[in-house]
């Protein structure tokens, strides 16, 4: 299956000011999650102001990049299971993360690109678990698990 559009541009307006990942929000981050096959990548490089120490990338942009991955993968794997891809007409749902576990493998180089894959490990009704690996220069540098969850609706009710 080839990759698709970034599911991220198509989240409704209201759900697009995440700092990570908010096409919205003029001071975030930007990441953006895509089909590759049968698996989700987002890719990012990060910038001299993501030091931990030098020549290595801080390890909370690390949590961040793989959050913001972890809950585009999730929409993107409901999206999917509905019949759907972006780009359809059908609202995008929008997930929030659940819980989040971080194995930092290897210090992370600064400077390079980061790709990040993801695989969904397993699905409910509402929940979604994503399993994923964050490269730099091929190597493993991260492993994660997150349970992301479709936003509850006190999220979502308009005020």
């Amino acid at each position: 299956m080839p990759s698709s559009p970034y599911i991220q541009d198509y989240y409704a307006d209201d759900f697009a000011w995440c700092f990570g990942c908010g096409r919205l929000n003029d001071s975030g981050h930007h990441f953006r999650t895509r089909w590759d096959g049968e698996e989700t990548v987002t890719e990012y490089t990060p910038q001299p102001e993501h030091i931990a120490i030098p020549g290595f990338v801080y390890g909370g942009l690390l949590a961040c990049l793989i959050d913001c991955h972890s809950t585009g993968s999730a929409a993107l794997a409901l999206y999917r299971r509905e019949g759907h891809a972006p780009g359809d007409e059908a609202p995008v749902p929008r997930c929030v993360t659940a819980s989040l576990h971080v194995e930092y493998v290897k210090p992370t180089p600064l400077g390079v690109p980061l790709v990040v894959r993801g695989r969904i490990a397993d699905m409910g009704k509402r929940k979604v678990v994503v399993t994923s690996e964050v490269f730099a220069q091929g190597e493993v540098c991260v492993r994660s698990e997150v349970v992301a969850v479709m936003a509850p609706e006190s999220m979502t009710a308009r005020k």
